[in-house]
């Protein structure tokens, strides 16, 4: 049974810091240091999960294979370690006071008065430890949402406060990362910020052993000294995280910092293979230097919150730099999107993503922005409602079924080309409830999603209540749009493409989740290569 090691990243001053980034890129490089290591999030929010927020509060909602429904920070991890996550790598408030209570009701407590400590505290440090637990991991990180003060993180920062205590110091580590700002009046950067933060956070019981600075200038010796004797940490024990030009940058910044090397040294682990990045810094050689551009729509609903589709863009970018294709995403709201002004405002694009979502609002400008793709030949790429959207608009104009419509839009449409999954008829709760995590699709070989995946059965993430009505596959294929792709358990449609079109895929799974660094998910890389084409033509 391995000893396992754990890393506390905790934030201050003011939040949207980087936490996950900063924990991914040491992860990324404890990783290549030879150790396998693990990322978990502990969100303070009583939601038990973000499944039920909309994409403005929280942005996306990330999905593991296991079906669990986290926080958007999970994909970084994913992205950078290019390792699943699951379910006991996002932890809520809300999962653990309805784990306590459960418990309570149950009789478990033998009659005690149930508080906060010992009882919440006790339940968040096993939720901490599951991953340890298990084995398999020789370093488990531990990001703390929120900033050190807030009232919601205090029982999660006690819990980090006895861990420490009962793990001993040389198995346990807390990285505190505060923002070092610059006050362009007086021309200078300014430490009363961090020295306020790391106060609050010792007032806890709990003494930062690494401080990680964010900063727009290069924080100078003499600040470094002055920090580290403030806040009761060496001088190497203070690292700079200057802004970065793109979050793939800040692995190598980390590197050059030395955090690697100070986390194993206060983990007393071997510093013994030196971390290359190879085929990390090849991606940023390729990401960095495209040979060429193209311009591609992606038509949402949540579009002013841009992490409302992280996973879509990061996929843009793992895509674009296996093409060494610059990726410019035009943002554009379905709501905009009228029958006169598509052609005006559609016309310059290479591709067109039409995205996931929730609900009516908006629907019609996507329907729209389908036709305009099927009818011009440009590629098009639907994802989850993207998906739907099209076999909406095809019923409605290839098929004239006028009235076509999604169950969810409209309850009362004679053609329900996309219906409610049975199963979900009978659901109340809304929480945790869709066709979630990893499932099967088998492709039909003649494909185009086949000759893009290279093989039959593939396993891909899903988040969604309504389906494809099989009732309507016969109609819909004799007039042109395939059945490509289907669950070979439900016989349910997951894909379906035009194969009149040069390119046009529409899939009701998100394979955005799936795309890495190392390994950019092919339909987003086969996509962009022909956005690629469509502009030169």
């Amino acid at each position: 049974m391995k000893n396992t090691k754990y890393v506390f990243v905790t934030g201050g001053v003011t939040s949207s810091l980087g936490k996950g980034i900063i924990a991914a890129s040491l992860a990324k490089l404890l990783q290549e240091r030879g150790y396998s290591v693990t990322i978990q999030k502990l969100d303070p929010y009583i939601n038990i999960d973000p499944g039920t927020l909309n994409p403005y509060e929280h942005g996306e909602c990330y999905v593991t294979d296991d079906g669990a429904e986290t926080d958007l920070d999970l994909g970084h991890y994913e992205r950078f370690l290019n390792i699943p996550t699951s379910q006991a790598n996002n932890v809520t408030t809300g999962r653990i006071y309805q784990s306590v209570i459960d418990k309570e009701r149950k009789g478990e407590f033998l009659g005690k008065t149930v508080q906060v400590i010992p009882h919440i505290t006790d339940e968040i440090k096993e939720r901490i430890q599951i991953l340890g637990n298990t084995g398999e991991f020789d370093i488990v990180i531990t990001e703390i949402g929120g900033t050190v003060g807030d009232i919601e993180s205090l029982p999660y920062v006690e819990s980090v406060r006895q861990l420490l205590w009962e793990l001993g110091h040389e198995n346990a580590i807390v990285i505190h990362l505060t923002l070092v700002p610059y006050l362009a009046a007086a021309g200078e950067l300014k430490t009363k910020p961090t020295q306020h933060s790391v106060k609050m956070l010792m007032q806890s019981g709990v003494s930062p052993d690494i401080l990680v600075c964010r900063t727009e200038h290069e924080i100078s010796d003499s600040i470094k000294e002055k920090l580290a004797l403030f806040c009761n940490v060496k001088k190497e024990d203070v690292i700079e995280s200057i802004d970065a030009e793109t979050i793939y940058d800040v692995p190598n910044l980390m590197l050059d910092e030395g955090l690697d090397v100070v986390v194993l040294k206060k983990l007393q682990l071997p510093i013994d293979k030196q971390p290359k990045l190879l085929v990390w810094n090849q991606f940023l050689t390729k990401f960095k230097n495209p040979k060429h551009t193209v311009e591609i729509g992606l038509i949402g609903k949540y579009v002013e919150l841009k992490d409302a589709y992280k996973s879509i863009t990061e996929a843009f970018i793992h895509a674009g730099a296996q093409n060494q294709i610059k990726v410019n995403i035009n943002w554009i709201h379905s709501e905009d999107l009228t029958v006169t002004n598509v052609p005006r405002k559609l016309k310059n694009l290479n591709g067109i993503l039409v995205a996931p979502g929730f609900g009516g609002r908006g629907i019609e400008g996507k329907i729209e922005a389908v036709r305009y793709a099927r009818e011009n030949k440009i590629p098009f790429f639907g994802i989850c409602l993207g998906m739907q959207m099209a076999v909406i608009e095809f019923s409605r104009n290839v098929l004239g079924l006028k009235d076509a419509n999604s169950i969810e839009m409209d309850e009362e449409t004679s053609n329900p080309v996309i219906n409610l999954m049975e199963e979900q008829k009978s659901v109340v709760n809304y929480g945790g409830t869709m066709r979630l995590g990893a499932w099967d699709c088998k492709l039909a070989k003649d494909s185009k999603v086949y000759s893009i995946y290279n093989k039959e059965l593939i396993s891909e993430r899903h988040r969604h209540r309504y389906e494809f009505n099989n009732d309507y596959l016969e109609q819909v294929e004799n007039a042109g749009m395939i059945s490509t792709g289907k669950n070979p358990k439900t016989d349910l449609v997951e894909v379906i493409e035009i194969p009149s079109h040069p390119w046009f895929v529409g899939v009701q799974y998100h394979p955005e989740y799936k795309s890495t660094v190392l390994n950019p998910h092919p339909l987003f890389v086969d996509f962009v290569k022909a956005s690629l084409e469509h502009s030169l033509s």
